[in-house]
């Protein structure tokens, strides 16, 4: 399936995973827990060590990752080993694509990619005006490169963006870091508005959290959700309970997708039986 396809019909639920939090063992559950419980597409995050785009939850799961041992070679081989019928989408900062491999750039990094089966990728602290060898490197390999808008994104950078968008574009819900929010922004309609002249699938991500937010940005015009945080804090709290963990990470998951088919008007199997 490609992420396209992902969006088929229906508005699309997107999870995020740091990979390796709190370990590779752990990380295979959850992402079939989330996969039960209605994910369409997964962004699973290989951890960098400073990452700018996330707020503390991020963080720290990214902490926590990294002290059990990921790095890019084990998130390889995570990604090869895991048995899920939806795609996968890896966020990450460039400087380990860029250093990935014996040769300085993007496309030894991409080349793995596509190997072990990823569909996507994300690079929050790549400007699109620089992203030309990573693009030329996924098209090369058949994988989307997935870019941010921020609501503050307009003009001419918003067409440099869009014109090199594949897969769908992650809309930023409102400013700042990644992390649970107990509202939903009301600059998303306005963002997805900007947007609507481009026919890519618009996920909104940053501060989802609940059923309610996912029903009012698809309600706003999102083909989709990305939910991120609100899962991380249930890793964190779970601890070591891994069996435990998985079933409020599926649960949770039903919630949101559950949601985002509201605002579309779909009801849910259980709703229709």
């Amino acid at each position: 399936m490609s992420l396209e396809d992902a969006f088929e019909g229906e508005p699309a639920f997107i999870p995020y995973l740091a990979a390796g939090d709190p370990s590779i063992e752990a990380t295979e559950a959850y992402v079939k827990a989330l996969e039960r419980g209605g994910a369409d597409v997964i962004e699973l995050g290989l951890p960098f060590s400073e990452p700018i785009a996330e707020g503390p939850t991020i963080q720290q799961a990214v902490v926590r990752s990294l002290e059990d041992g990921m790095t890019p070679e084990k998130y390889f081989d995570l990604c090869e080993r895991l048995d899920v019928s939806v795609p996968l989408v890896c966020m990450t900062y460039y400087n380990l694509i860029y250093h990935y491999g014996a040769e300085r750039g993007p496309e030894p990094f991409v080349e793995r990619a596509a190997e072990v089966g990823i569909e996507g990728i994300v690079v929050p602290d790549l400007p699109a005006e620089e992203a030309g060898p990573l693009r030329a490197a996924c098209d090369a390999h058949g994988i989307d490169l997935v870019f941010i808008v921020a609501p503050t994104t307009e003009g001419e950078r918003l067409k440099t963006i869009m014109d090199q968008v594949s897969g769908y574009v992650y809309v930023q819900a409102r400013l700042g870091t990644t992390g649970a929010r107990s509202d939903v922004s009301g600059e998303t309609a306005t963002s997805l508005g900007r947007l609507s002249a481009w026919d890519v699938p618009k996920a909104v991500g940053f501060g989802i959290s609940e059923y309610d937010h996912a029903r009012e940005v698809v309600e706003a015009g999102a083909d989709g959700v990305i939910v991120g945080s609100a899962l991380v804090d249930i890793i964190a709290a779970g601890g070591d309970d891994v069996a435990g963990t998985a079933k409020e990470l599926e649960k949770k998951a039903a919630e949101l997708k559950a949601g985002a088919l509201a605002g579309a008007g779909i009801a849910t199997e259980s709703e229709r039986t």
